[in-house]
């Protein structure tokens, strides 16, 4: 089997790769999101809030009045008054709502939203559409406690982060005329993007309080705006237990049938390309996960912790995490098991986070994502050399014997039976094994693919500068030199081997260089430029073994 060949099974094989992922997103095996797991010791029942809020735009009457609040399991009537506290940290821009202490907006100030708006950051929480995604926590109660509705009062409007200042407190507070006081502390962290929340109950009534808290992240599907055609990445619901791993929520799961499951430890998160929200309860407590979907596209994944006594002159805490930031493995490891799986490099995930190490490992030494990505492929290029060598030899001893299957063809003419049966008796009688140059290349497609995942789904490439005009790694080649360049190494690649006979297959190889060069235009750039190191790599490669059998073949001579 000739490289045209082999090339022709790799584009086949990668565009099958890409429509079966698309396949899975669409019309895969879904969790069953509805199972309902027995409560066991003080863990919560499948009792949620009963009214999930619609995230409206801010001060917006109409929206109001289209959707009117009510608080969840308390009887109370919410107030649209509200105020917003704005936090800073150095990695934080946030906006704090007074109405139920929500997270409603958060900007990540490492991360520009364009590499040429280096002053813009990246909005990642925002309660209004499109791409409405806001962090919500409450507590539940017969008796007084304030949810998502309630109206908390704050002592500022603004608090920064302070130089030398490792640590910031932002505490809102809400009393009720029975005596009970919930001071909620929003903690934000230097060089994190990690918010503790603490809800602190004071009980100063004549009676115990016993309530649980619940917190919920809220979110609109995407829009697609930024998002490549031609890539696909998931957003949307994602949970952890350790029983069954690590599980995809889809909003269609959370609209057909509510997920109502009790879980010891875990997290539940929403998650999109490069970033996410998670929640993260105390690894040793159970909490009931749940999904809602409110209506108008809108949809909540949240938890409810066990149940908490507070006798009178009493105070006790909940306490929960939320990561709002970046997908960045080191940082998502170590703050909690199987967080890092976020960073979805799919099955090949064992196959793709050692060369995510390799990779990380090149830039530590370069500094440079896109000569990290060059010597990975030349890495993977020397370990495959064996299997690739034994390939090309394969192809080289075929491109002797080019002329007898010409001559093969002319005989036989269009009777495709007998030039089958006479080429299998040429290889039978030269020693050719036909499927010599593609079974070695068959094993390299699960690195490659692996690799595919890890270039497109670390936001460690997100704005990487390569060297020029490539100042974007995760988006593609503005002025598409790369594929380009990519499309004349494969043209050389071909070139390297002799027109198959068969004339249909001929122009079918001529063709697919210009095929890949107009698919590969719009991928990221950092793909392309392992495509083309690869290709690169590979024509010399194939140059130098093909050069040395020939050689050999004339000396024998």
């Amino acid at each position: 089997m000739d490289n045209q060949r082999l090339i022709l099974f790799f584009a086949l094989a990668f565009i099958l790769f890409l429509t079966w992922e698309a396949w899975q997103a669409d019309y895969g095996p879904q969790p069953v999101a509805g199972s309902q797991v027995e409560s066991t010791g003080g863990a919560p029942t499948a009792e949620v809030p009963k009214d999930v809020p619609i995230a409206q735009q801010p001060h917006s009457d109409s929206a109001a009045k289209a959707d009117p609040p009510a608080a969840p399991d308390t009887g109370m009537e919410a107030s649209p008054a509200n105020q917003r506290i704005h936090v800073r940290t150095d990695t934080f821009d946030i906006e704090i709502d007074t109405r139920g202490g929500d997270i409603r907006e958060a900007d990540l100030l490492d991360y520009p939203v364009a590499s040429d708006k280096p002053d813009e950051p990246f909005r990642l929480l925002k309660d209004t559409l499109p791409n409405l995604f806001v962090a919500q926590t409450g507590l539940l109660s017969d008796s007084a406690a304030p949810d998502h509705y309630a109206n908390f009062t704050a002592q500022r409007s603004d608090y920064e982060l302070a130089p030398g200042q490792d640590e910031l407190r932002v505490p809102l507070v809400w009393q009720d005329d029975s005596g009970i006081k919930v001071t909620k502390t929003l903690v934000f962290y230097r060089g994190s993007h990690v918010i503790d929340v603490e809800q602190t109950i004071e009980n100063n009534s004549a009676d115990a309080w016993q309530g649980r808290q619940y917190r919920q992240l809220q979110r609109s599907r995407p829009d697609g705006s930024g998002e490549s055609a031609f890539i696909y990445t998931y957003t949307g619901g994602v949970i952890y237990s350790e029983a069954e791993k690590y599980e995809k929520i889809e909003f269609d799961d959370m609209a057909e049938q509510s997920l109502s499951r009790d879980i010891n430890g875990g997290w539940a998160a929403m998650i999109q390309h490069y970033f996410l929200g998670a929640i993260i309860p105390p690894p040793d407590q159970t909490n009931h996960f749940y999904t809602k979907a409110p209506g108008d596209d809108r949809f909540v994944l949240g938890l409810v912790s066990p149940s908490e006594s507070v006798a009178p002159g009493q105070s006790a805490s909940f306490t929960t995490r939320f990561f709002v930031g970046p997908k960045e493995q080191d940082v998502l490891e170590d703050l909690a098991e199987g967080l890092d799986l976020t960073v979805d490099y799919g099955m090949l995930t064992v196959i793709a986070k050692p060369l995510f190490w390799v990779l990380d490992w090149f830039h530590g030494l370069f500094g440079n994502w896109g000569w990290a990505i060059i010597m990975v492929t030349l890495i993977i290029k020397l370990i495959f050399y064996p299997l690739s060598a034994a390939s090309y030899r394969s192809m080289a001893n075929m491109r002797k014997f080019a002329p007898k299957m010409q001559q093969l063809k002319e005989r036989y003419g269009d009777d495709r039976q007998r030039m089958s049966q006479a080429m299998m008796e040429l290889y039978k009688k030269e020693k050719i094994n036909p499927l010599g140059g593609c079974l070695p290349m068959i094993v390299q497609i699960p690195v490659f693919i692996a690799l595919y995942w890890v270039l497109l789904e670390s936001v460690e490439l997100r704005q990487a500068p390569f060297i020029l005009w490539i100042q974007d790694l995760s988006i593609r080649d503005p002025y598409y030199v790369l594929p380009l360049l990519m499309g004349v190494s494969m043209f050389v690649q071909q070139k390297l081997n002799p027109p198959p006979p068969d004339p249909v297959q001929a122009k079918v190889m001529m063709a697919l260089p210009i095929i890949f060069t107009l698919f590969f235009a719009f991928f990221p750039a950092g793909l392309v430029l392992y495509w083309l190191a690869n290709s690169v790599l590979s024509v010399a490669q194939q140059w130098y073994i093909t050069a040395k059998i020939e050689k050999a073949a004339e000396t024998k001579k």
